[in-house]
């Protein structure tokens, strides 16, 4: 209802896209704290801060595989933006778009096996669809307007 707001991160960066882990002990963010945009995690009380990411590039949109054990999110640290999945603790961090154009804002399929993301391979905006290894990548939204930002129904 909008009562009881606290401020959790409590620091004077930009804490932004904050994700729930599915159990709810953890919040996973993406934050310009260390002068680019890099994922962290926290306890829902804000507490035990903890960088996930740590390069020279931006990475961004962190969002959870359903079952808790890896984190999908955009990097644009091969040039162009693509979507990278790595373990819960930061770990085992790996480009599983890999392609030439730019892909963001991942979003997981409720049984983790699938990841529906934004892509503009095709010269204009346009959600795919992947296997979570980054495997079987293809169009779904096919159209001539641009389409992104992928959600799945619950």
């Amino acid at each position: 209802n909008g009562s009881n707001q606290q401020n959790i991160s409590n620091n004077s960066s930009d804490d932004m896209f904050p994700a729930w882990s599915p159990d709810g002990s953890q919040i996973a963010f993406m934050s310009n704290r260390d002068n680019n945009v890099q994922i962290y995690v926290m306890d829902k009380d804000g507490r035990n801060n903890k960088t996930l990411t740590n390069n020279a590039s931006n990475d961004a949109e962190p969002t959870w595989r359903p079952n808790g054990s890896q984190i999908a999110f955009s990097s644009n640290r091969d040039t162009n933006t693509q979507i990278y999945l790595m373990d819960a603790n930061g770990s085992n961090q790996q480009n599983i778009s890999n392609t030439g154009s730019n892909e963001f804002t991942p979003s997981w399929s409720r049984d983790g096996s699938q990841i529906a993301f934004t892509s503009n391979r095709d010269n204009n905006l346009q959600i795919y669809l992947m296997e979570a290894d980054g495997s079987n990548q293809q169009n779904i939204s096919n159209t001539d307007s641009d389409d992104y930002a992928p959600s799945w129904k619950p």
